[in-house]
């Protein structure tokens, strides 16, 4: 088997791989709106940055703080719900996620406390932990492994999609109405998603999870979880989620008070790095998809593919505080984050590539519950950088050269550890024999 990034045999037959089934990009659809849904609500806090800060009489470092709050459960709820979806059908998950999501904006349409505040955003990311891998684990169900780069792309567009229609819509509404109302009109674009959901939702047919967990041989998840490419995945991913999580908090308060752009302005800038992130997204899937179909194995097709880009954008970004202009500024800002985008769509196929589809829901769940502890740490130590820094420029240039140093580690820990077709090899090796006494045990006699 080659382990380089150069053609390989596939070692698949055109005869193994599976239809797509009828539905399952109407299924896609919906879940990238659910993922829409789920980037609106994240950015309206940092959109509203500059006017929450004003009207709390917020610092930068309880803004940084307000920030990280949406993490706090993120994690530990992502775990738990990815060992859930083992056992119950994705279809009804998805729907309890997106009816926390729009309950959880409501308090915030009237006068809130900074502690009220703090507590919804808590509850939301809880909410919010799991949607990824839920509805990736989803997808799953609905096609063949070799044919999932592009769906999970356009899965991963939603975060993009999510930014460049909120913002506009939400900004407007901060501008001519109230911070509090965009709060209210995602929980109303919430529960709109449940109603859709409700009517044209539907659970995979390509897998029954409870089938497979009762033929399918089972790898421990010790082995899985220390498994260099589970660990390489985490690593790369969480360089991209640091800038992610900037972006999501600090993005517009550094237009308008690092860079002196109004909130109308700020509004429109804070969507270019999604739409240049977007285009990478959809690059990814699809040059992705190209290179298995040529034969490219899963180590170039998919570790390098989206490592490589993570470590240019680094480089790009450090170069911001060394120089001058603010929109020369903004273009590496955009240019550089919004590389990162190729690391989502290809590490949920690579850990699909080996594990069992009985665990898979867990081990995606684990994946995003730890790469995505970067948003708890990122937005507090920008807050506190440019609290603490001689002057609000230099701060957030300080911290903007954090997150080119994370990114280029992380990009380089993904190009050592990313090799997902030696993996498979050596996790499943021995699981011959304990497939065949699974199927003795489960068979008539």
């Amino acid at each position: 088997m080659s382990a380089q990034g150069t053609p390989a045999v596939a070692g698949k037959t055109a005869g193994q791989s599976k239809a797509t089934p009828k539905g399952a990009w109407t299924v896609t659809f919906l879940l990238f709106l659910f993922m829409v849904v789920n980037f609106a609500d994240k950015i309206v806090v940092g959109l509203a940055g500059v006017p929450i800060m004003t009207d709390m009489k917020l610092s930068a470092e309880q803004f940084g703080l307000l920030g990280s709050s949406f993490f706090f459960l993120f994690s530990i709820s992502a775990i738990v719900v990815g060992f859930i979806v083992n056992k119950v059908p994705t279809r009804w998950v998805l729907l309890a996620l997106a009816v926390i999501w729009a309950l959880a904006q409501f308090p915030m349409v009237g006068t809130v406390s900074f502690t009220t505040l703090l507590i919804c955003r808590i509850v939301l990311g809880a909410g919010e932990g799991p949607a990824f891998s839920v509805a990736a684990h989803a997808i799953y169900k609905w096609f063949p492994d070799e044919k999932r780069t592009l769906p999970t792309a356009i899965l991963s567009q939603g975060s993009a999609f999510g930014v460049i229609l909120a913002v506009p819509a939400l900004n407007w509404i901060i501008v001519n109405h109230s911070w509090h109302y965009a709060f209210g009109a995602l929980g109303v674009v919430g529960l709109i998603w449940v109603a859709a959901w409700l009517t044209l939702g539907k659970e995979g047919p390509l897998e029954d999870t409870q089938v497979s967990a009762a033929t399918e041989p089972k790898i421990p998840y010790l082995q899985l979880l220390t498994s260099r490419t589970f660990i390489g995945c985490v690593a790369a991913t969480f360089g991209a989620y640091w800038a992610l999580s900037l972006g999501l908090t600090w993005f517009t308060p550094f237009i308008v008070k690092g860079l002196g752009f109004s909130q109308n302005q700020a509004g429109f800038i804070s969507i270019l790095p999604w739409v240049f992130g977007a285009t990478v997204v959809m690059l990814t899937g699809w040059i992705s998809q190209v290179m298995m179909a040529r034969g490219y194995n899963t180590r170039a097709a998919r570790g390098v593919l989206g490592s490589v880009p993570l470590v240019i954008g680094g480089l790009i970004l450090a170069m911001m505080p060394h120089v001058q202009g603010a929109g020369l500024q903004i273009a590496l800002l955009v240019v550089g984050s919004g590389l990162c985008g190729a690391i989502y769509v290809v590490c949920p196929p690579m850990l699909g590539e080996f594990t069992p589809t009985s665990q898979r829901g867990a081990i995606l769940a684990i994946y995003g519950a730890l790469y995505t502890l970067a948003g708890i740490i990122a937005p507090a130590v920008m807050g506190a950088t440019i609290q603490h820094a001689g002057s609000m420029l230099d701060g957030y240039m300080t911290g903007f050269t954090i997150n080119a140093v994370i990114m280029v580690c992380s990009g380089l820990l993904g190009l050592l550890l990313l090799w997902p077709n030696t993996e498979k090899a050596r996790l499943t090796r021995g699981a011959a024999p304990q497939a065949a006494a699974l199927k003795g045990a489960v068979s008539p006699t």
